[in-house]
């Protein structure tokens, strides 16, 4: 019982990063890198234009719904291109500190803060707990404030891709950065545009001249993509007429990035908002609602609807079950399905009647077409992108989750009478592959180089969610080889093939002085190279074993390594390993 409390502590404690850490490790050979968030992964201040006084609004949880409607709610400005905040005397801003990676970390500090405080005054009592409570009578106590935090997975965003980095030899503010940024705005905004390239240069400078490696997720590698092509094209005295991106940027390593778009995710948050977290977490948090409200007058929101020029493999659509009359009052149901041109008149009508009330004020708040026009002229600039030929640029995508593709409303027995239903019911999804949010032939864009298709420098499918492959072991282990900082010249995951990571199982048993570990890891390897004609698995093998001099341990391990036959430019590769420990301490 003990040992099994200890267990959920220890992972409390890990989670928390409280634990001692070591003395930093760091490499002075390796070159910068700056870490660019997708939508929503950005600390977010409002600055009083009266007392100049910041308070972070995004992300917070205590107050979170309150905060978020009087200093975020905005409306948009088409001269400018710009989404202003409704209270006039608020600015919007993103904090700076820790060379713009505090931004992009953890998103509420005082949410971890005030949870380490209750984990330390927990450990002081906590042999008290394990003499008098059972295990079974604590375990949901503990389990509801610690191990389901709330919204842990939207809050803790880079946190995990930070510290592995750093343990890899960055230093922060010398070899990594971060840049957050208003996600609100449009991924063309020129405030933000000069931001990164106001950016690129510190990071270029302070570097000595080095050339900067990227990592975008999500929403940030339509944002660099803006970038690349809006200063492809300029020249300055500054820059002695080198191309900006070009002169900066060395490796573009782009993560689950929507370069075609996320349709049944940006569908369905038009017409209904969307929620960070979810159950009885959400009730502390800002209400869908309320998100809801804002998102309608984000133009990044409208510049992640399915880009029309792609000829998808399974088109986006929008299905609405319609209640109709015939000519002696009888109703039935029909399917109606509209393209993703079509879907904007349904949405104009579904949220005709939106609106909002704002110090006391009625505010409407209808589909908004001139933030479509804006985020269509976006979509023109995205798609004549071209990649300068000495970037190299590293494509990840999520697979393995069902991703929402085409959204449905009603149904036979439950058709929709009145469009303006739409915002207050719960939508169904015909799913494609994914990661939950962008779908694979979305993340998998090619780039195009003086108009012919160039292939990236590597590309591979990552099994997990949205945000969760930012904390997966095999992603860190790609990068980390990208980044050229594992100094393995053993390891290369993709010359001419791609390595899909499928499958990732360690465990342990320990029981009266014998330790067993055991380890199985599978691949698919995607290749141009086709061979057929082999039908026969190959079967390899490989044993150690090592005994102490003193005879008083000892250590056994042996692994089968098995390739299939490939089948349609697929090869399974299998790993398992078992080790076996009897004595020492």
């Amino acid at each position: 019982m003990a040992v099994l409390l200890e267990d959920v502590v220890k992972a409390v404690e890990a989670w928390l990063k409280i634990l001692k850490k070591p003395e930093p490790y760091i490499d002075p050979n390796l070159d910068p890198v700056l870490i660019v968030p997708g939508i929503a992964g950005s600390i977010l201040h409002a600055l009083n234009g009266e007392t100049g006084k910041e308070e972070r609004v995004w992300v917070r949880i205590w107050e979170a719904d309150h905060e978020f409607r009087a200093k975020l709610w905005c409306q948009f400005d088409s001269a400018t291109g710009k989404t202003m905040s409704l209270d006039p005397n608020t600015s919007i801003v993103v904090p700076e500190d820790r060379d713009g990676l505090y931004a992009i970390d953890c998103l509420d500090p005082d949410m971890v803060r005030f949870l380490m405080l209750i984990l330390e005054s927990a450990s002081l009592c906590i042999h008290y707990i394990l003499v008098f409570v059972e295990f079974d009578t604590l375990l949901h106590p503990l389990h509801t404030p610690f191990l389901s935090i709330v919204g842990r997975d939207s809050v803790c965003y880079f946190h995990d891709m930070i510290n592995e980095m750093t343990s890899w030899g960055y230093q922060e503010g010398k070899t990594l950065f971060g840049f957050g940024y208003d996600f609100r705005q449009s991924n063309r905004l020129k405030e933000t545009m000069d931001r990164l390239a106001a950016k690129l240069d510190a990071i270029y400078t302070a570097s000595g001249g080095k050339k900067i490696n990227v990592i975008t997720h999500s929403m940030g590698g339509l944002l660099l993509k803006c970038f690349m092509s809006l200063h492809s094209d300029v020249k300055s005295m500054l820059l002695s007429l080198l191309l900006i991106f070009e002169k900066y940027v060395k490796n573009w390593i782009a993560i689950a990035a929507p370069f075609q778009g996320a349709p049944g995710y940006v569908t369905s948050t038009l017409l209904n908002g969307m929620s960070f977290v979810e159950g009885w977490e959400a009730y502390f948090f800002v209400s869908k609602w309320s998100m809801h409200q804002l998102l309608i007058e984000c133009p990044s929101i409208y510049e992640l609807m399915a880009c029309l020029d792609y000829e998808w493999e399974h088109d986006p659509m929008l299905q609405i079950w319609k209640e109709i009359q015939d000519g002696e009052g009888n109703s039935a149901a029909m399917l109606e399905t509209f393209t993703p041109v079509e879907a904007v008149s349904i949405f104009t009508q579904a949220l005709s009647n939106n609106e909002l009330s704002y110090d006391g004020v009625d505010i409407p708040l209808p589909f908004n077409k001139a933030i479509l026009h804006w985020a269509n002229k976006t979509r023109e600039i995205l798609s004549s992108a071209k990649l300068p030929p000495k970037v190299k640029f590293y494509n990840v995508y999520g697979t393995g989750q069902d991703t929402p593709q085409t959204v449905s409303y009603g149904s036979v027995d439950s058709p929709v009478s009145d469009l303006c239903e739409l915002p207050f019911l719960d939508a169904t999804y015909v799913n494609v592959d994914g990661d939950g949010t962008v779908p694979v032939e979305s993340a998998k864009m090619p780039f195009y180089l003086n108009g012919d298709k160039i292939l990236q420098k590597a590309r591979v499918g990552i099994p997990g969610d949205h945000r969760g492959i930012l904390k997966d072991k095999h992603l860190f282990r790609i990068v980390k080889h990208w980044l050229k900082a594992d100094h393995d010249p053993f390891y290369n995951p993709v010359n001419d093939y791609v390595i899909l990571p499928t499958l990732f199982e360690l465990k342990k048993h320990h029981e009266k002085g014998v330790e067993v570990t055991s380890l199985k890891e599978e691949w698919e390897f995607v290749s141009k190279d086709q061979d057929e004609n082999n039908h026969q698995p190959v079967v390899g093998s490989i044993s150690a074993s090592r005994v102490a001099d003193d005879r008083s341990s000892s250590e056994e391990a042996r692994a089968t390594f098995i390739v299939h036959p490939q089948s349609n430019g697929k090869q399974h590769v299998e790993l398992n390993a078992m080790s076996v420990t009897a004595g020492g301490a």
